[in-house]
């Protein structure tokens, strides 16, 4: 007599958290996670980057909830076009892995998280919550509207550092940070908008034919490259500048050349290989760059200039 038995893995927490990681796509943290810490770390200078485990640990809890609550959004408000796209057909709500009304339960824990995190970080963040959530939730509607989808997304990665130099600084940030802040989040921008426009080339067709927009379906493939490549050219120059304006030496700048190098070979990567090289150029390489970043940074600030040249 066969018994029907209920697969395990529905009482395994190991497999359920890695089933609701790879929903949100966790591992993608990487990319805006090393920015904000470096903006932490900045903002936290005159301590030698440490703005205390209380600080750090609701920083940190903050981006994980965003990130949750943008990807969790994505991911619903886009679940009719993955179903139709052969690339995203496999994902966790087109198979009912997950259901909508868990995503839905996931996306409002991780807002009410946000805010929470922020209400304890200080005022300012409190307030500015509902803009972050705002704009982090918005981007996924874009691509229905607008070309400049990527612009949109890059608006909301950039929220990262600023939201952690805030977390930090509060109110009592000075107008040498604000330009500083700035410069680092519209470096950021474009470097999203750089790599998000290789990303959209294994969408082309598909974004082409249901009436999606991006870069990519308006300008063409060729045209398209061409603008991230100099988007992240202007990304470079901008993190020099922001290299300049926190006084930062050696160790700095030769961090800066490798991401130079790792933004160069990415968009040889998207020019002279197939579609199958382009999760490479995506993944592998931006995550090479943003933890650059966050090391050169982390030791310009602990070591307070002692990398700095004579």
């Amino acid at each position: 007599m066969t018994e029907n038995r209920i697969p395990s893995s529905i009482f395994n927490p190991r497999s359920s958290l890695r089933k609701w990681g790879s929903f949100v796509r966790f591992s993608h943290t990487v990319f805006a996670l090393p920015f904000a810490l470096a903006a932490m770390l900045v903002a936290a200078r005159d301590h030698r980057g440490w703005p205390g485990w209380r600080t750090f640990g609701l920083i940190l809890a903050a981006m994980v909830c965003a990130r949750t609550c943008a990807m969790a959004f994505n991911r619903i408000a886009d679940r009719k076009f993955d179903a139709l796209n052969p690339r995203t057909a496999n994902r966790h709500l087109p198979t009912g892995q997950i259901s909508l009304t868990g995503a839905l339960t996931l996306w409002a824990l991780a807002a009410a998280g946000l805010v929470a995190a922020s209400y304890f970080l200080n005022p300012l963040c409190f307030y500015l919550s509902p803009v972050a959530l705002a704009v982090i939730s918005f981007y996924s509607l874009t691509k229905r509207f607008t070309d400049y989808t990527h612009v949109f997304l890059g608006l909301a990665l950039a929220l990262a550092p600023v939201g952690a130099w805030l977390a930090v600084k509060g109110p009592a940030v000075s107008i040498l940070e604000i330009f500083q802040m700035t410069t680092l989040a519209s470096a950021v921008v474009l470097w999203l908008v750089g790599f998000d426009i290789i990303y959209a080339l294994q969408d082309y067709e598909f974004d082409k034919a249901h009436g999606l927009h991006s870069l990519v379906v308006a300008w063409g493939p060729k045209n398209a490259l061409a603008a991230a490549f100099l988007a992240h050219m202007v990304m470079c120059g901008l993190l020099l500048a922001f290299g300049f304006l926190c006084r930062f030496g050696i160790a700095f700048f030769v961090g800066w050349l490798i991401i130079v190098g790792c933004l160069v070979l990415e968009h040889w990567i998207a020019r002279r290989r197939s579609l199958n090289w382009i999760n490479l150029a995506f993944f592998r390489l931006n995550a090479v760059v943003s933890a650059v970043f966050l090391v050169v940074v982390a030791a310009e600030v602990i070591f307070q200039g002692g990398f700095k040249l004579r």
